[in-house]
């Protein structure tokens, strides 16, 4: 088992810098000693408290989790400022979300895709900058401007009736709070070897998410907030496959609601001109 690496004391140094501030007036305006911030930042205190910890994380608007998971040198400059402006929220408000992208050589954001063989490694590497660098980049027409999507694979018939091996292509949700109830969308939860395809209502008040199959086989469930890693909703899905064909019945009904549509506009003539 590979250890975990963390990059609190690179994390720090890197944003104080940015700030332009020295060791000096930065201990400062933490009430840290100089002595104490340059340990912390070499990386010679290997357990820094938990009141120091806040101190970083409130002056820098930037979760804990996060100071100390991601390589921050490695966001773009864009991602940085939606962190440190509080953009990225958790439902909550009291967590950051961090969203690692790549760009091509316009500065413009890819549509990077999760191959089968990647997904069971994103619920690990969904914010590691490296990880995303590797997946397979593409750019596609038509997309609505702004948004950051991702395209996911399925697998199973949890996702029926999209075609099992379609390719679903998400727009990364940034406020949970602004999706509409039984919004279809990619769901990457916490402890799960791989995201779901789900139709998620958010509840704001209790913090939990309801997720509701397109498969009628499979019962709904609730989950709580902070369970959920990331949210993509639903845009479009691409497939080999060909729809299936419509039966016979649908266009015998199909039929007679146009008979009954044209007979009702009839009724209405007839009846006026009386």
């Amino acid at each position: 088992m590979t250890s975990a690496k963390f990059f609190f004391h690179t994390n720090i140094r890197f944003l104080r810098d940015r700030k332009r501030l020295t060791q000096d007036d930065f201990s400062q305006k933490l009430g840290l000693t100089r002595v104490k911030l340059a340990s912390l930042e070499a990386g010679r205190t290997e357990n820094p408290t938990a009141a120091d910890l806040m101190k970083f994380s409130d002056f820098f608007h930037i979760s804990i989790d996060t100071l100390f998971r991601v390589d921050l040198t490695k966001l773009s400059e864009l991602k940085l400022r939606e962190l440190e402006s509080g953009s990225d929220v958790y439902i909550t408000g009291s967590n950051l979300r961090v969203l690692a992208i790549s760009t091509d050589q316009t500065s413009k954001e890819n549509v990077e895709y999760v191959p089968i063989k990647a997904k069971a490694g994103y619920r690990h590497g969904y914010a590691d900058p490296d990880f995303i660098a590797k997946l397979p980049k593409f750019s596609m027409p038509n997309l609505p401007a702004g948004g950051t999507f991702r395209m996911f694979p399925t697998i199973g018939d949890s996702m029926l009736p999209l075609p099992e091996g379609s390719d679903v292509i998400c727009q990364f949700v940034e406020d949970w709070t602004l999706l509409k109830p039984g919004t279809l969308c990619i769901a990457m939860l916490r402890g799960e070897q791989d995201f779901v395809f789900k139709r998620l209502t958010v509840d704001p008040v209790n913090k939990t998410v309801l997720l509701e199959s397109l498969n009628p086989l499979y019962e709904p469930y609730q989950v709580v907030a902070s369970d959920v890693l990331e949210i993509w909703k639903y845009h479009s899905y691409q497939s080999k496959d060909l729809p299936e064909p419509v039966s016979q019945m649908h266009h015998i009904a199909q039929t007679v609601n146009e008979i009954l549509e044209r007979m009702k506009v009839v009724e209405e003539k007839v009846g006026g001109s009386v």
